[in-house]
């Protein structure tokens, strides 16, 4: 079966800023933060520094995936110019997303050049507080003022994706009600929402009332890190399946999409898994996996 990864990240340096102060690379994949926490955030033996869109490659090809959305993570840094010449060098392979701190003082110039010049279509925000904005910014609302201006600007854009990662539904981020007015406010505009909201093991019943603000026409859900968020339940991972059948109920099929959030995730997980717990499963029937698996991204981000 073909398979596109909707969520996916390259980078070629470390730079991240995040709630715990600045992530300092130390070497073979290891990383420490301004707290002193260290942690590996590259798999074993797949970069130092960096994680290059060549050794990605390597793995999208040993696990027959065609296709990868390159999105922007604050845990690796922002790498907007490094994903974009990615999707330039290898067009049939990649298309990039970028990002930008609505709180820049110059975030509307910022904007501007990636759509003028670096000729963006998609665009995302990290939002949560465990590895995004709201992690070393006050709390602000997802449809707030200083999302909205850009916004505003991104729905002009022709064949514009939106990607938001509000979070988990214990973290302030989480803000469903917003996603919902961003998708009634902006009817033309592709929205994804990552991570089906990273529900924990104890998340399912907060999943089961956030879910309808997201059933719109415009509004996809990735299933990426689904695996992480429920650790340390093992394979098949039957409460990741419990969430994705409890999306599919109320969203449908065609609103899911597959990724994985590689390359983190691979440090604890095989990359094989995280496709082969789905196609394992009952949850899909084989015309729904494609779907999820290749044609609902070709919409949602206009492949």
């Amino acid at each position: 079966m073909k398979k596109i990864d909707a969520h996916a990240h390259v980078f070629d340096h470390i730079g991240s800023m995040g709630k715990a102060g600045e992530l300092r690379p130390l070497g073979n994949g290891n990383c420490r933060w301004a707290t002193g926490e260290e942690f590996r955030i590259i798999p074993e033996g797949k970069g130092d520094k960096e994680y290059l869109v060549e050794t990605f490659m390597d793995v999208m090809d040993e696990n027959d995936v065609e296709k990868a959305i390159l999105l922007q993570g604050v845990l690796y840094g922002l790498q907007n110019e490094y994903a974009m010449e990615c999707a330039d060098k290898y067009p049939d392979r990649f298309k990039a997303a970028v990002m930008l701190d609505p709180f820049c003082r110059c975030a509307q110039q910022i904007l501007e050049h990636f759509i003028n010049d670096l000729h963006a279509h998609v665009f995302k925000f990290e939002v949560s507080v465990g590895g995004g904005l709201s992690g070393y910014h006050r709390d602000f609302a997802v449809d707030g003022p200083e999302m909205t201006v850009l916004i505003d600007r991104i729905a002009q854009v022709e064949d514009a994706t939106l990607v938001l990662d509000i979070g988990s539904p214990n973290q302030s981020s989480c803000q469903p009600e917003a996603v919902y007015r961003l998708a009634k406010k902006y009817p033309g505009l592709h929205i994804v929402v990552c991570h089906l909201l990273a529900p924990s093991l104890e998340d399912g019943d907060v999943l089961k009332c956030a879910l309808p603000y997201l059933a719109h026409d415009n509004v996809w859900v990735d299933l990426s890190a689904l695996p992480w968020n429920v650790a340390p339940e093992a394979y098949p991972y039957p409460t990741a399946l419990k969430y994705i059948a409890m999306a599919k109920d109320v969203l449908g099929a065609d609103k899911i999409i597959w990724g994985t959030d590689s390359p983190c995730v691979l440090t604890k997980f095989d990359y094989k898994d995280l496709y082969s717990f789905i196609e394992d499963s009952d949850v899909f029937t084989d015309a729904e996996e494609q779907g999820v698996f290749y044609d609902n991204a070709v919409k949602a981000y206009y492949l």
